[in-house]
C-alpha cells in the first residue's frame, strides 16, 4: 500500500505544473464543448448531423448516412460524457486532467482514422487533426516531466524516500 502512494506521489511531481499548459487543458476542454454539446441530445444531434451532411455534401466531402436510432443513441452518450468531461475541465483543471485527456484524444483519433480508413466522410479529417494537435500538446509535456522526474538526475535519487511534504 505504501508503495502504491509513493507512486502517486510521484506521478504528482513529476506532473507538468506550468500556467500554460493548464490553459491548454482549459482551451482544449473548450474546444470539447463547442464541438459536442450539440451531440449531447437527440433534437440537437439531428440538427448537428443535417449541418454537417449537408456542409460534407456542398463541400465534396461527403454527406451522413441516413439517421438510425441505435446511432443517436451513441451519438448522445458520448455528447453528453464529452460535455461533462469538458465541465470539469473548464472549471477545474489541473494536470492530470491533461494527461487523461491526451489518452483520451489519443483513443479518439486511433477510431477516427479506423473510420477514415473504412470509408467515413473525408470532412472527419478535421476533427482527427485538432484530436492529434491537442492530444501532443498535452501528453509532450508529461513525457519531459517523466524524463525530470525521480531517478534521473534532475529529480530525487532513486531508492531515495520522498520527502513527506511533497506528497
Amino acid at each position: 500500500m505504501q508503495e502504491t502512494s509513493r507512486s502517486l506521489a510521484v506521478i504528482r511531481l513529476s506532473a507538468p505544473s506550468h500556467p500554460a499548459y493548464l490553459r491548454a487543458v482549459r482551451t482544449s476542454a473548450w474546444y470539447d464543448l463547442v464541438v459536442t454539446a450539440g451531440f449531447a441530445t437527440p433534437w440537437t444531434y439531428t440538427l448537428v448531423h443535417e449541418v454537417l451532411s449537408k456542409l460534407g455534401d456542398a463541400l465534396g466531402l461527403d454527406a451522413l448516412p441516413a439517421l438510425d436510432p441505435m446511432e443517436i443513441l451513441y451519438a448522445n452518450l458520448m455528447g453528453s460524457v464529452v460535455v461533462v468531461w469538458a465541465l470539469l475541465r473548464i472549471v477545474k483543471p489541473l494536470p492530470v486532467h491533461g494527461l487523461f485527456d491526451g489518452v483520451a484524444r489519443t483513443l479518439f483519433a486511433t477510431w477516427q482514422a479506423y473510420a477514415l480508413a473504412h470509408g467515413a466522410p473525408r470532412w472527419l479529417w478535421l476533427f482527427f487533426v485538432v484530436e492529434v494537435a491537442f492530444g501532443v500538446v498535452q501528453l509532450v509535456p508529461w513525457g519531459r516531466a517523466r524524463c525530470t522526474g525521480p531517478g534521473s538526475p534532475a529529480g530525487p535519487a532513486a531508492g531515495q524516500p520522498l520527502d513527506v511534504a511533497d506528497r
